[in-house]
């Protein structure tokens, strides 16, 4: 995963941390090579702040700055691979894969997920441990463990992705994320995903008016007796008081610059209920 993270690095990565915990995309996973195949290892990972620093993403220049000092550390925490303990010739043999871990945002979390403070940047460490069943094991106990990290794994905690580019990068290369690529994109070698981000494209845009980020086809609009009208009120007050959900499965950003709103909506077509009747004499529905 080494391109796909160099690349993700270069937009400065982004993780979301969510109170049920999040899964990290890209993946981490590594190729483990020198140990006794006879012998015993324990794998586990740590995340580090990077600095004291807590960050904020400026809209307008697209970039991270430093908006003050960090908050306190969360309580550190370590992820047990769990195939742990396993046999040297075992690790070597496959991709060690930490596709279950997860990160939180909640101090009170009982599940054993990674404790993160939003917005600020960690550096995610391997560690491989010896298992040493001699009696005078702690003798030698700063001799029986390694410790790797990869600068290009670094990320920024977030509750919600700030830049677009890294949400549209992640749609792009997670196989997860199959339902938010059109057929188009589909059709792309996955490869690409590591050399460049293919201009993804929506179903439609919720109502008029709205930016979503990415082209939209005249062909995948609704019918233009279908097509909500951006001045009514009777809709502008129905889309005031209907709440939005934010869900695992969605991205939704906002950009407060120059005195707007500007969101980018990235799910499954949103449907406002309108209050309306039903006319029995023409057999049609009055709004």
């Amino acid at each position: 995963m080494q391109s796909l993270w160099r690349q993700f690095d270069q937009l400065s990565t982004e993780m979301i941390v969510t109170k049920a915990g999040r899964r990290m995309f890209p993946t981490f996973q590594v190729h483990i090579s020198g140990m006794d195949p006879a012998a015993e290892y324990v794998l586990l990972m740590d995340f580090i702040p990077v600095d004291d620093k807590r960050y904020r993403y400026a809209f307008h220049s697209s970039s991270w700055l430093v908006a003050g000092r960090g908050d306190i550390a969360a309580p550190g925490r370590v992820h047990f691979h769990p195939d742990s303990p396993a046999r040297g010739s075992q690790w070597i043999k496959q991709t060690v894969s930490f596709d279950r871990l997860k990160l939180t945002n909640n101090l009170l979390d009982d599940n054993g997920h990674m404790i993160l403070n939003s917005m600020h940047r960690y550096q995610p460490r391997l560690h491989v441990v010896l298992v040493d069943r001699s009696r005078n094991s702690q003798r030698f106990a700063h001799r029986n463990f390694c410790t790797f990290s990869f600068p290009e794994t670094r990320f920024i905690a977030v509750t919600a992705y700030q830049n677009h580019r890294i949400t549209q990068l992640k749609i792009a290369c997670n196989p997860f994320a199959k339902g938010f690529r059109t057929a188009d994109s589909e059709n792309r070698p996955s490869a690409q995903c590591q050399t460049e981000s293919p201009r993804l494209s929506l179903p439609w845009t919720l109502f008029e008016g709205t930016s979503v980020s990415g082209a939209v086809r005249e062909d995948q609009r609704p019918p233009h007796h279908l097509r909500t009208n951006p001045h009514d009120p009777t809709l502008q007050t129905a889309m005031d008081e209907a709440p939005l959900s934010y869900s695992e499965g969605m991205d939704c950003s906002t950009d407060r610059r120059d005195g707007g709103s500007h969101a980018h909506f990235y799910s499954t077509p949103v449907f406002f209920t309108l209050p309306c009747q039903w006319d029995r004499a023409d057999r049609g529905l009055m709004g």
